[in-house]
C-alpha cells in the first residue's frame, strides 16, 4: 500500500487520463500511487523546493519507478513542456498560489485534457478564475480528512470566448458539489451553521449601547447565517 492520505487518494482517483504533473508533489507518494494504483504510465512529479524533491526521488527509487516517474524541480509549471502529459494536478497550496501557477502557465494548461484542483483556502477565488477564464468544471467531489474538510476540482480548458456565470453560491462550495447534494459539503454546512449561531448570540450578549462594529459584523454574521440555512434546506430536499 502507498502512504496516501485519504484526501490525496480522493484526489489521485479524480485522474482519468494517462500521464500527469504532480506540480507540488511534496513527498512523492501521489505520484507512486499514480503509477501503482491507478495504471498512470507516466508522471512528472515537480516541486519549486529542493527537499521534497529529494525526498520524493527517495521514495521513487524504492518502489522501482525510475523510469516511469520524473523528479523535476520548477516553479510551478514553468519547467514543463506543451504536450509533455494530458494532466496536472495541483493541490494543498492556497488559492492565490494555485491561480498564480495556472496565469503563469496558462497555455500548458489548456492543452491538457484535464487539470485537478484541490487548494486549501479560497476556493471561491480559484473557481472565479476558472470561469473567467475558459475553463469547465466537469466534476468536483469533497472530503473530510482530519476533521477539515477539502473540495476537489476537476476542469478542461474549452474556450476563451466562454465565459461561466457562477452565482456567489457556486463559487464558494462548488457548481457540481451542490449539484451533487454532497453529504460531506450537508456535514460542514451543518457545522457552519453551528459556528455561526455561537459567534451571533456572543457578539448579541456583548452588545452594548450603539457600536456601530460590532453591529455591523452581526448584521454580516446574520447574512451569512441565512445563506447556510437557505443552502441546507435546498440540499436536504428530497
Amino acid at each position: 500500500m502507498v502512504p496516501v492520505s485519504l484526501r490525496m487518494k480522493k484526489i489521485a482517483d479524480m485522474v482519468s487520463v494517462s500521464s500527469v504533473a504532480d506540480i507540488g508533489c511534496d513527498h512523492g507518494f501521489v505520484s507512486i500511487y499514480l503509477i501503482l494504483e491507478k495504471g498512470l504510465k507516466y508522471v512528472i512529479a515537480m516541486d519549486i523546493n529542493e527537499g521534497p524533491l529529494q525526498r520524493a526521488k527517495e521514495h521513487v527509487g524504492r518502489y522501482g519507478l525510475t523510469d516511469k516517474i520524473d523528479i523535476r524541480r520548477s516553479d510551478g509549471a514553468k519547467e514543463l513542456k506543451k504536450s509533455e502529459v494530458n494532466g496536472a494536478i495541483i493541490a494543498g497550496m492556497g488559492g492565490r498560489l494555485t491561480i498564480r501557477i495556472l496565469s503563469n502557465s496558462l497555455e500548458i494548461f489548456k492543452n491538457m485534457e484535464e487539470v485537478i484542483l484541490s487548494p486549501h483556502s479560497e476556493v471561491f477565488l480559484v473557481r472565479r478564475f476558472l470561469s473567467q477564464n475558459g475553463f469547465d468544471i466537469i466534476d468536483e467531489d469533497m472530503v473530510i480528512d482530519e476533521e477539515k474538510y477539502y473540495p476537489i476540482i476537476k476542469c478542461v480548458y474549452k474556450d476563451d470566448n466562454v465565459k461561466t456565470d457562477l452565482s456567489d453560491i457556486e463559487e464558494e462550495f462548488g457548481p457540481i458539489i451542490i449539484k451533487k447534494k454532497h453529504p460531506v459539503l450537508i456535514e460542514y454546512l451543518r457545522d457552519k451553521e453551528k459556528k455561526q449561531k455561537i459567534i451571533a448570540d456572543n457578539i448579541r450578549n456583548n452588545l452594548h449601547g450603539e457600536d456601530e462594529k460590532k453591529i455591523l459584523k452581526l448584521k454580516e454574521i446574520e447574512v451569512g447565517l441565512k445563506q447556510t440555512k437557505d443552502l441546507l434546506i435546498k440540499l436536504e430536499e428530497r
